[in-house]
């Protein structure tokens, strides 16, 4: 009997769960990265780049250190840290703004502090998983509203004021969907908010960097306001890793003083700070020639995949990087993005429960780490497997 087999038998609950998710082809294992970029969050292919390298460069120039030391309130705290949260404020256009070490946390640690008891949470049915964890540590009720169908939202709210609700809605939601590709009627989502008196939080997560003004994201004409609060994550486009949490002033201060994950965490380190203050500058500012010359390559990148995916597939593309090649069955997408790695091409399959059941699919992400050459050979290899996999 193998270590592992011994060890299953100390654990039997558990061994029987990986077995039926193995029996479900749901069951997930850790690999390591080979092939062609098809699959990252990088997408502006910031993450291995000279320029990131020389900001970090910099960064150390000014400061070695690696750890902070304690949390934010106790000695961790670093004026890198502040001057992050001052830059990020200042390009997003908010009062405020909070950094956290990962997006995941930044979400977890809005929605179980914000919302109070009272409130409500409307949230699209396709919001980040790390927004459902932060709801169920949270003391409001939650609801969910069809994906992207504005007057559920409205409904939702309707009906909880007259069943007695008192307190504030709050509106959950991604402005593009990272599994669907699509974006967010954000206008009028912001609309339905202005209407009852609640507050629209909008994850910004995979727009930050590549869409909106500057690739300040979706919602960027909304961000400012005092019924609007936005999450950025510095660890996709910026090429780095961490969460902004964007807001007026007094919600940064309440996060601040009553945020658990914030109070209790352990600071980001100082030197990593720096460096997503520098990625920002680089890729936000007005007057960065990188930034805009990245968002240009990608752009064009999505139009002809957008073009080769219905020639070649008959694929309807989200005109988005994000490119989701649907295929149903869990089994045929685990098959499908298995010959494709074999071909050199990294993508993968996206299964339940990261996808509603019976949608199992391949997620196409495009990136600046391919040559357009290679993201054509990907389509056509794509079309063939597609092909095999029917036959």
């Amino acid at each position: 009997m193998t270590e592992q087999d011994d060890s299953s038998l100390h654990h039997p609950v558990h061994a029987r769960g990986l077995q039926a998710l193995a029996s479900r082809n749901r069951l997930r294992q850790v690999t390591h990265r080979e092939g062609w970029d098809f699959s990252s969050n990088d997408y502006l292919g910031l993450a291995c780049s000279a320029e990131l390298h020389d900001d970090l460069m910099q960064a150390i120039a000014k400061d070695a250190a690696m750890g902070s030391g304690g949390s934010r309130l106790l000695r961790g705290n670093h004026r890198a840290h502040v001057e992050l949260e001052d830059e990020a404020a200042r390009l997003f256009g908010t009062e405020a703004s909070l950094y956290f070490s990962c997006g995941f946390l930044a979400n977890l640690a809005l929605f179980s502090t914000l919302p109070q008891r009272g409130d409500i949470v409307v949230h699209d049915a396709l919001i980040h998983a790390s927004v459902h964890d932060g709801m169920r540590l949270s003391r409001t009720d939650a609801v969910a509203a069809e994906h992207n169908n504005v007057d559920a939202f409205n409904d939702a709210i309707v009906r909880w004021r007259r069943d007695g609700g008192t307190g504030r809605p709050w509106l959950a939601v991604e402005s593009l969907y990272s599994m669907d590709g699509d974006t967010a009627p954000l206008d009028d989502l912001f609309e339905v908010v202005d209407r009852h008196d609640g507050v629209l939080v909008i994850d910004e997560a995979h727009a930050t960097g590549v869409l909106g003004p500057h690739g300040r994201g979706l919602g960027a004409h909304l961000e400012g306001r005092s019924n609007v609060v936005s999450l950025h994550t510095c660890g996709k486009a910026l090429g780095i890793m961490g969460g902004l949490i964007c807001a007026p002033r007094v919600l940064i201060d309440f996060l601040i003083n009553r945020c658990r994950p914030f109070i209790y965490t352990t600071a980001p380190p100082r030197l990593i700070a720096e460096v997503v203050r520098l990625a920002l500058m680089r890729v936000l500012h007005d007057d960065s020639c990188d930034g805009s010359y990245r968002r240009d390559r990608l752009k064009q990148r999505v139009s002809n995949a957008g073009v080769a995916l219905m020639d070649k597939c008959g694929l309807k593309s989200t005109g988005t990087h994000i490119l989701p090649i649907p295929v149903g069955s869990d089994q045929h997408a685990v098959q499908l993005a298995g010959a494709l790695q074999k071909r050199g091409f990294d993508i993968r399959a996206i299964r339940p429960p990261t996808v509603p059941k019976g949608t199992a699919r391949l997620r196409m992400s495009l990136t600046l780490n391919v040559t357009d050459e290679i993201q054509s050979d990907f389509v056509e290899a794509l079309s063939q497997e597609r092909e095999l996999l029917r036959s």
